[in-house]
């Protein structure tokens, strides 16, 4: 599988790892540390030194619970970023992490290059036309409700048929607007408890059957520190233990907050897949 970014084929036959770079000042792991241009330019250049294939740049803290903010905030946060980064990098391949096809459009048209849509279309119907006008690849995450109530939203008779029978559908829309690079994203933590979360991982496998990337979100989520009775901070261990499994199950991105442990583990797996 391979994915068109800007005109660069990133072959995903060896798993990518896409570092997290958040600007919100209230993200769960790292809100509020890479807020003046000088640590944000310092903090990327570490990510790509370290072997991030991506760059994932984020203004709207998806986090349970966390305090909607509105579009020209979100906009003022990150537009401004994109355009810095892509001057102070430019063969960076950049990901913007936003449900709003405004944002999504701005970030692109400043060089970004890879939409990451944690509502996968369902919470801006202009989505799919903005990431079929600009052709880039688009990551769709499985999740119900919305940040400020997901957690509400844990009911299923089948985790894995109901989230099957989604992205069928969301990608047969986004097929409609013809969006050619899709990448899936089970949505660890959003509108699943924590069980739910471990029998995803389990049995992530076979969402392979969709035959479309799957990137994996999990660095230092709660699913990890609250079972062993940790910090985010301190969750670096479980994060690295449990992105082997998601390697083993099918990951081909994992998305990360420390760029040099998942190398590592992904190093590692290569090693066990030949």
């Amino acid at each position: 599988m391979t994915l068109n970014c800007n005109g660069n084929l990133i072959d995903l036959s060896t798993p990518k790892v896409m570092g997290i770079l958040n600007l919100t000042p209230d993200s769960f792991y790292d809100g509020g540390k890479y807020r003046e241009e000088r640590q944000i330019l310092t903090q990327v250049e570490k990510m790509l030194l370290e072997g991030a294939t991506f760059i994932d740049v984020g203004a709207y803290s998806s986090r349970p619970g966390a305090a909607a903010v509105n579009t020209e905030e979100e906009l003022s946060r990150i537009t401004p970023i994109v355009s810095k980064l892509v001057k102070a990098f430019p063969d960076i391949i950049l990901s913007v992490d936003t449900f709003r096809s405004q944002v999504a459009d701005a970030c692109l048209g400043e060089g970004a290059a890879i939409v990451n849509d944690i509502a996968a279309g369902l919470q801006d119907p202009q989505m799919f036309k903005v990431v079929a006008k600009h052709q880039v690849p688009y990551i769709m995450m499985h999740m119900k409700g919305t940040p400020q109530n997901m957690q509400q939203h844990t009911d299923y008779k089948n985790l894995i048929t109901e989230m099957l029978f989604y992205f069928s559908e969301r990608i047969a829309k986004a097929r409609e607007h013809h969006i050619n690079d899709i990448i899936i994203d089970p949505g660890f933590g959003f509108s699943k408890t924590l069980e739910q979360n471990y029998s995803l991982l389990q049995k992530m496998d076979l969402l392979q059957t969709l035959n479309l990337p799957i990137l994996v979100g999990i660095s230092r989520k709660s699913m990890i520190y609250k079972v062993l009775d940790k910090t985010p901070q301190e969750a670096l261990n479980g994060t690295t233990a449990l992105h082997m499994v998601a390697l083993r199950n099918g990951a081909q991105i994992l998305r990360v907050h420390d760029v040099e442990a998942a190398m590592e583990c992904i190093r590692l797996n290569d090693l066990l897949t030949k």
